[in-house]
């Protein structure tokens, strides 16, 4: 297979405008990101973002983007199917999604335009960063840059969570250059759907709750009003900032609800679907509810005893993808033991089921048109079947999709090749989904974040927004 993507007229005028421009104009790159922010900034809809992370390099072939004429031993089994648009197709594993496709902009055409960001753990932190691992500076999670420049909307709330945040792409997680104090909150936990659940590090110790707790926060205040030079309550100041925010943390009902999934009534747990991704995206929606700014939902459903040998269920599916039970438990294939076949309830049913149901639930509170929804992995699976019945790592093309905050649905935004294998139409990198999120938020790209050692760093330059979104 040949890869166009390069020599596609679409691909080659966005950098030709951009660097054109910068030649007859005289323009420096913080003037061209400033143009392009007040461009962006006028259609700016997003006050909050929620991003389905759905890890292990979801198949595109076997979701958004069908390939009924590729080759038949090559070819997924699950068909193509209508959706509620019009010549907008998904496979049958996409059903429930299908019925709200109108509410939907899928985009075909993602692929990465550098090697070194194929694997996992570099693959998520691009996800993640929407800037490539190979970058000179480490840059931080999308989160942690809309925490460090639109700050928080609930005082109480982390700004940025990550749910659950427990295996070891969650590890991915980078503050880059910006302070450790913007790190992201993982609320943990193994089965989300476990009654007993509960955020542990947002509640206060059994031994120092109720009086206690609220003594010791008087006795913080006592000491601090003994330092009366000013030097002194000035360096104490940003400490007592922490201390105030895990105080109201500890302390607020707020925040005990906006965690306790036991509050929703059964029809909308059912809607969801039982277990622990549906209970994960109900979790999300309920935190951006709340006020939480930029949530991430980063699943892999646990080893329980309705599924034995389920230890990795994620979607990295070197083996066995299309078996209606365990990929096996032994590595002895290609490395895809311990997760199920991709349309098994707990991988693709679970996830069309809760997907289709956040989005409606969203709609129907009057949250979605200030929110951006964004479901995207780390990149697609082979065109080809391997010689174990799976599909490897592939970043020439793959699909993400978005919701929400003014994003126009109904549409199918660039193509790949009859196989699935290379972009032919409208290329997009994980650069430009990253822009995309800040020029969606309002936030300013000319205007650099700083080190500690004060040195200026752009962010989301690398990147331009994906129009057909705005």
């Amino acid at each position: 297979m040949q890869n166009p993507t390069f020599a596609h007229p679409h691909h080659t005028r966005r950098h030709l405008l951009r660097t054109g421009t910068a030649g007859v104009l005289g323009m420096s790159l913080p003037q061209i990101l400033a143009t392009e922010s007040q461009l962006a900034t006028a259609s700016a809809a997003a006050k909050r973002v929620i991003v389905i992370y759905e890890q292990g390099g979801l198949s595109h072939l076997d979701t958004w983007d069908p390939k009924p004429e590729a080759v038949l031993e090559h070819r997924s089994p699950f068909a193509p199917i209508a959706t509620t648009v019009p010549g907008m197709q998904f496979t049958s594993l996409l059903s429930r999604t299908a019925k709200i496709a109108h509410k939907l902009a899928v985009v075909r055409s993602m692929h990465h335009n550098k090697a070194g960001a194929d694997a996992h753990p570099n693959g998520t932190q691009y996800a993640l960063s929407g800037a490539h691992p190979s970058n000179a500076v480490e840059m931080p999670d999308m989160g942690c840059v809309v925490t460090k420049l639109l700050g928080r909307t609930n005082p109480s709330l982390p700004p940025y969570v990550m749910i659950p945040g427990n295996h070891e792409q969650a590890a991915e997680t980078r503050t880059g250059f910006l302070p450790r104090s913007l790190s992201v909150f993982k609320t943990g936990g193994q089965d989300l759907s476990d009654p007993k659940w509960e955020v542990a590090d947002l509640l206060a110790r059994s031994d120092n709750q109720g009086s206690r707790l609220s003594g010791r926060h008087q006795l913080l205040s006592n000491l601090d009003h003994r330092f009366s030079n000013e030097a002194d309550r000035t360096s104490l100041h940003g400490m007592d900032q922490f201390y105030e925010q895990a105080f109201n943390s500890l302390t607020s009902r707020e925040v005990s609800a906006a965690f306790d999934l036991n509050q929703e009534p059964e029809q909308t747990r059912e809607q969801y679907g039982r277990g622990h991704r549906g209970s994960c995206y109900l979790l999300g929606r309920r935190l951006l509810e709340a006020g939480v700014r930029f949530v991430t939902v980063d699943v892999r459903w646990p080893l329980t005893p309705e599924t034995p040998g389920g230890f990795n269920l994620n979607w990295d599916h070197h083996d066995l993808i299309y078996t209606s039970a365990s990929c096996g438990t032994v590595r002895d294939k290609a490395g895809g033991e311990g997760r199920y076949g991709i349309g098994h309830w707990v991988m693709m049913g679970s996830t069309d089921q809760a997907f289709a149901a956040l989005v409606t639930d969203l709609d129907e509170r009057g949250l979605l048109d200030e929110t951006l929804v964004c479901f995207v992995t780390e990149f697609g699976r082979t065109p080809r079947l391997n010689k174990f019945a799976g599909r490897d790592h592939w970043t020439n093309a793959y699909s993400i999709a978005f919701a929400g905050a003014g994003v126009p649905g109904g549409q199918v935004i660039g193509e790949s090749d009859r196989d699935g294998g290379y972009v032919i139409s409208q290329a997009y990198t994980p650069e430009d989904y990253a822009t995309t999120i800040y020029e969606k938020l309002g936030i300013d790209r000319s205007k650099p974040l700083y080190t500690s050692a004060n040195r200026p760093v752009y962010f989301g330059h690398l990147g331009h927004p994906i129009q057909e979104l705005f």
